[in-house]
Parts: structure tokens; C-alpha cells; sequence
């Protein structure tokens, strides 16, 4: 079965979510099947593993609606892309699309990267569920990955095509701190900063925290920053980074007293099981995705509560040092949990989800 894994949702600089979703489900499905990329741009490949690749048109532009005029000349069995939006207009292979979360029906501000024709087609398309049903519909297969989006679509209706959960992972590779070892007073938080991140409850809670140092490390545009600035406690300790590279994130989580996420909605939250990969423990919102992924192992708190996100810190940071402390146990507790993750599991998961579309297509090809 040949396989053909679209990568131009792949960032040129540095991975977005998406992004490192797209990369490492390739690297991972490529060591089991025979996978070609699809890429838009050779700037793409600094972040993409070494997998055959063709180059065709960017998702973006208006040749995307015939895009599978292209696409259907490699003799794929089955086209896989990391979004729903692919354009699929006279395919001759099967076509496994993906939907992660419903964020923007709730909260439609779309992400600024986008040219502005986009973003207001952007808002237009969130502001009803039937666009996305079009959509979806034009799958064999609609992968999500999370049983918390799996069951908002069943509610919703979104999609006549079967479900498959072809969930994220953490990075392989990453050796857990020594729980005995402690760690700096400080807090990391890695994310957007969309205003349904809740980034300003997180600021507001650090007035409880003196001493405590919180690190922003994604990249932010200098309005937004102005804005989130003038909320900061007199006295707080607050880091804006403005982007950081891979090794960065790892060595400030490898020493944070926790990893903190107040999202009021996600499609997964990939740091915090990147964080519990690394045996440092989690403080998150108390939301449906975040329990499915943290189980037993997170700290959960009111997205709302200033007050409630700064206890939950004290309870780590002021935990005495040592194996037998609290902070300890809650790290041996995050690294078990974030074995449940990992990349093979989920390549595994779609390349069976493609041999369930060949299969399909082959009944349906001979009872035509």
C-alpha cells in the first residue's frame, strides 16, 4: 500500500502544532509503510524527516481545488492530510482528512498567520456547522486526534465517514529529570496567545507567586504583548521569549517547577505531555481534553480563578525537596502517564485506518 502524506501545513522556521503533528506522524508511519510527502516549499524540509517528497501547489492557493489532478498522477492508495480543507475535486485514491478540535465555533478569532481573504472566510466558514460537514464528507476517513473531539463531532454530526482517533504524541528520545533532584522556581507555559489560551488569568495569578519566575515562550506579536504587559502584577516576575528553539523548551522545562496551561479549549494539548515526558509536573484548566490526556497525573484549577492557579502552584514549589516529596511524586506520576503516548501507536493507528479505506474501495469497486 502506498501511502501519500501531506506536509504543507508544515512550517518553514520553527513547528507550530499542526506542524509537528504532520512531521512526526510522517517520521513515525514511514518506518512502517511506504509514505511520499507531499511539500509547497523546499524551506519545508529542514523540519520534515528524510521521506520521498513531490512539490506541488501551496493549500492556500486557488490551484488547491485541483490539487488532485496532481496528486492522483503518483498512484497513491490512499492520500492522507493533517487538515480537512485538502482540495479533492476528480481523486481517483483514497482520502483520510483531518479534523483536531472545534475551538473556533466557540471561539472564532482566527490565527493572524493567515493572509486577511482567509481569515474572513476564516470567520464566515466557523459560523456554522454545515461548511465543515461538506467537508468532512468528502473523506473515506476522518481522523481526530482525541476521544474528546470524537464525541464533539458525534454530537454535532459533523461527518457521515467513520472516526478513527489518530492521536499525538511527545518527541521520542527525551530522558525524564531525577524527580530527587527538585526544580528552579519557575513556570513555563508554551502556546498562542489567542485569547481562549486565557494567557491574562495565568498573569493576573502571578500577584500570589512572588519569588516564581513565568516563562512565555512562544513568539507574540508586539501589540498583543503591550496588552498582556499591563496586566502583570507590581512585583511578578514574567519572561516573554518570543520563541524558542527546541533545545531551549526542553532545558526550561527539564528545570520548571511545572508546565501551565489555563486554556479554556484544545484539540489535545501536546505540551503537557511533552512536559510529562520529561517528568515535569502539569498545572492545566479543569476541561474535558485535558482530563482525557493528564488523567491522574495533572494539577486541575478553574481557568477562571486567579487564586486557584496560584495554589496550585505553592503545593509544588513549596513542596519539601527530595525523592519523597510531593513535587517527586508528581513527576514519577507525569513520566508514567506520558508513556501512554507515543508516535508508533499512532502510525499504527493510521495506516490501519488506510488499510480499512482500500479495503472499503475494493468492496465498493466490485459491487459496482
Amino acid at each position: 500500500m502506498k501511502l501519500v502524506i501531506d506536509a504543507r501545513f508544515t512550517r518553514t522556521d520553527h513547528h507550530d502544532g499542526i506542524s509537528r503533528y504532520g512531521s512526526s506522524l510522517i517520521a513515525a508511519t514511514a518506518r512502517i509503510a511506504d509514505v511520499t510527502m507531499l511539500i509547497s516549499d523546499p524551506r519545508q524540509l529542514a523540519l520534515l524527516p528524510d521521506v520521498p517528497y513531490v512539490m506541488v501547489n501551496s493549500p492556500l492557493s486557488p490551484r488547491e481545488l485541483f490539487v488532485a489532478g496532481r496528486v492522483n498522477k503518483l498512484g497513491a492508495d490512499v492520500v492522507v492530510c493533517p487538515m480537512q480543507t485538502m482540495g479533492t475535486w476528480g481523486r481517483r485514491y483514497g482520502l483520510v482528512l483531518t479534523l483536531h478540535d472545534l475551538i473556533y465555533y466557540e471561539h472564532p478569532q482566527p490565527p493572524g498567520f493567515l493572509p486577511a481573504p482567509v481569515r474572513l472566510l476564516w470567520r464566515l466558514y466557523h459560523k456554522a456547522y454545515w461548511p465543515q460537514r461538506l467537508l468532512l464528507n468528502r473523506a473515506d476517513i476522518v481522523a481526530t486526534v482525541s476521544r474528546t473531539t470524537e464525541a464533539l463531532m458525534a454530537k454535532y454530526r459533523l461527518t457521515k465517514r467513520p472516526v478513527r482517533v489518530v492521536g499525538n504524541a511527545p518527541q521520542p528520545g527525551q530522558e525524564p529529570r531525577d524527580p530527587a533532584a527538585g526544580a528552579d522556581k519557575s513556570l513555563v507555559y508554551m502556546g498562542s496567545f489567542m485569547p481562549y489560551k486565557n494567557v491574562e488569568t495565568m498573569i493576573r495569578g502571578m500577584a500570589g507567586l512572588p519569588g516564581i519566575t513565568l516563562h512565555l515562550l512562544s513568539r507574540i506579536t508586539p501589540a498583543r504583548r503591550a496588552e498582556l504587559e499591563a496586566l502583570i502584577p507590581s512585583g511578578a516576575m514574567v519572561q516573554f521569549h518570543n520563541g524558542v528553539t527546541d533545545r531551549e523548551y526542553v532545558r526550561l522545562l527539564s528545570r520548571a517547577t511545572a508546565l501551565v496551561s489555563l486554556s479554556r479549549a484544545e484539540g489535545y494539548g501536546l505540551p503537557l505531555v511533552e512536559a510529562m515526558s520529561l517528568g515535569t509536573p502539569v498545572i492545566a484548566s479543569d476541561i474535558p481534553i485535558f482530563r482525557e490526556i493528564g488523567g491522574d497525573a495533572v494539577s486541575f484549577v478553574d481557568p477562571d480563578s486567579p487564586e486557584d492557579f496560584a495554589a496550585a502552584v505553592h503545593r509544588l514549589a513549596d513542596a519539601d525537596l527530595g525523592d519523597s516529596s510531593e513535587w517527586a511524586a508528581s513527576s514519577r506520576l507525569s513520566v508514567a502517564r506520558a508513556a501512554d503516548f507515543n508516535w508508533d501507536a499512532s502510525a499504527k493507528a493510521l495506516v490501519s485506518a488506510a488499510e480499512e479505506v482500500v479495503a472499503a474501495r475494493q468492496r465498493r469497486k466490485r459491487n459496482s
